[in-house]
Order: structure tokens, then sequence, then C-alpha cells
């Protein structure tokens, strides 16, 4: 594939960036890709591993001459940077982020952002629960969707930023940034906080019963592990920040909850078969859809080859 951005600022550089980094690498779709992280450590793995081409100590040096800046940082962090970048930004260039909040990151982006940049909010929906730029590998958004909520930018810029989650492996679909955080807090926000609660739960009862619980866990109640694990920060700001969808969806699944537990009290079978059999068709729909593979393997992340190789 032919370059689509000479140099692509990653501002953050966890399991999201390097993917993006390795995709990019792998596809030849980015000339040069410079990184910043907060921490000194995750700079060193980036240049150890080889995914950025170099690494800056300052948000602001790393976005200099890039025509692509990827805001890769908690969405609570969002604003700041953007505000701390909005000077050095070249002329022309797009700056996107990968948040899985969207109002709230452009309310807190959007005014920092310069007259003749272009701001283009996204949300690759891919992850594991794993973070760190060790994470990170190419496949990661193979088949999976990219979101972009344009809200009325450029169309020639909106044409390639598609052009280049579409040439990392995503499918990619615009929306309206409310209905997006809508979506995401029936898809992805609400289940994060059941997990997180029912795993706490389990928690409270392993002191009762001497670590039978995590003994003998079943595959359900590994699942609810697997996402709990999950960056704290990162989920700590999506709530934050989406608060009013994730508060409308936990009340109706409240409400189901009551539901089923009155059925379960009156021993009203028909109503459980049912429940079960229409749920059971929505997993169903996630498989045929292509949106239930299997994660890589994680040690391949490490197997870019070294900068210049």
């Amino acid at each position: 594939m032919a370059v689509i951005y000479e140099r692509v600022a990653l501002i953050g550089l966890g399991l999201i960036a390097s993917s993006m980094a390795h995709a990019m690498k792998a596809k030849g779709l980015a000339g040069e890709v410079v990184g910043y992280a907060k921490s000194a450590e995750s700079r060193a793995v980036a240049l150890e591993i080889g995914f950025c081409d170099r690494v800056e100590e300052t948000a602001a040096k790393a976005v200099v001459g890039a025509d692509l800046v990827v805001l890769a940082v908690p969405v609570g962090a969002m604003g700041a940077i953007a505000e701390e970048i909005g000077p050095h930004l070249a002329p022309g260039a797009t700056v996107t982020d990968v948040g899985s909040v969207k109002q709230a990151v452009i309310a807190a982006v959007a005014p920092h952002i310069p007259e003749g940049v272009h701001f283009i909010a996204g949300h690759p929906i891919a992850g594991t629960e794993h973070s760190g730029p060790r994470s990170g590998f190419a496949t990661l958004f193979q088949n999976r969707w990219w979101l972009l909520t344009p809200q009325g930018a450029d169309a020639a810029a909106v044409a390639r930023l598609r052009a280049l989650c579409e040439g990392m492996g995503a499918k990619v679909d615009e929306m309206d940034a409310a209905h997006h955080d809508l979506v995401l807090a029936v898809t992805s926000h609400t289940p994060h906080l059941i997990a997180y609660t029912m795993v706490g739960v389990a928690d409270d009862l392993r002191r009762v019963t001497d670590s039978e619980v995590i003994n003998y866990s079943a595959a359900g109640f590994r699942d609810f592990t697997r996402i709990a694990a999950s960056d704290p920060t990162m989920w700590r700001d999506v709530f934050l920040t989406n608060k009013e969808a994730t508060l409308d969806i936990l009340g109706r699944f409240t409400e189901e909850l009551f539901a089923l537990q009155r059925a379960i009290r009156l021993g009203d079978g028909d109503h459980l078969h049912a429940y079960f059999t229409r749920t059971r068709a929505i997993r169903r729909g996630i498989i045929e859809a292509g949106q239930d593979t299997a994660a890589p393997d994680f040690g391949r992340a490490a197997q870019v080859a070294p900068k210049g190789g």
C-alpha cells in the first residue's frame, strides 16, 4: 500500500497507539512514526521494540511537522494535551483520537485546534484487557469497526483518515457523537461496569469461601475477570465523561434484572426461556458479523523488526 501520511505523531503509547504503529509499519501506511508518552519507561520500550522511529519527551515536540496526530491518552487527559499541542500543529494536519467517548472529547479538544487544522474524532472498537506499549499487535483492527464522528470536518481529510483506518484492516463508519455515546454505553460501557461489579461481589465472597470462587471459576466468570482487568484510569474517565448515557442504560439494565428476579422468584419458566432465546439470537448475530474472533498471540507484538531492519 502507498504511504497515506508522511509523519504520524502518536500521543500516548499504549495498546491502541502501539497497534496502530505496528499496523502502519506492516502495511507501509506512514513514512515516519513519532511517539510521546508521559512515562519515560514507555518511551524507551517504544524505541526498544521499534514501532516508533523516534520519541520525544513532550507532546508539543512530537507533533511538530506531523500530518496526522493521534490522541491516545485517557479521555480525561485529552483537553490538556490538546491545549499543549495546539500552537505546534502544522497547517493542514489532521488530529484524531481513539477514545470511546465522543461528545466529551470533542468539547475538550476542539477549542484548542487552530484554524486550518482538521479535527476528526474517532474510536476504534478494538482492544484487549492488556495495556502498555508491549501489548500492541498489527492485526488488532482486522475486521473491527472504526467509528468516525467528523462533525462537519473537511471531506478530503475525512476520506484520508478513513483510508488509513481501512488500510489497517478496519471497517469504517460515521455517526453523530451523541448517538455514538449511547451505542457504546450499551455495547461497552455498561457491560464493563457490570463486569467490575460482579468481580467485586466475587471478591467479597472469596473471603468467605477460602478462594473457591477463584479456583473454580467457570467460563462466564472468567469472561467477567478478563473485562475487569482493563485499564482502570481509562475506564474511570469513560464513566465520568459518558455518565448520562451510561446511567440511562444502567437504569434499563436494572429494570430488566428486576423482571428476571421476579420470574425466578415466581418460577416463571416461560418468561425465562423466552428471554434467553431472544438474547441468544443477539449472540449469534455477533458471531455471524465476525465480531467474535479470537485475539492473536500477544507475544508477536515484540517481533517487529527494529528501526532500520
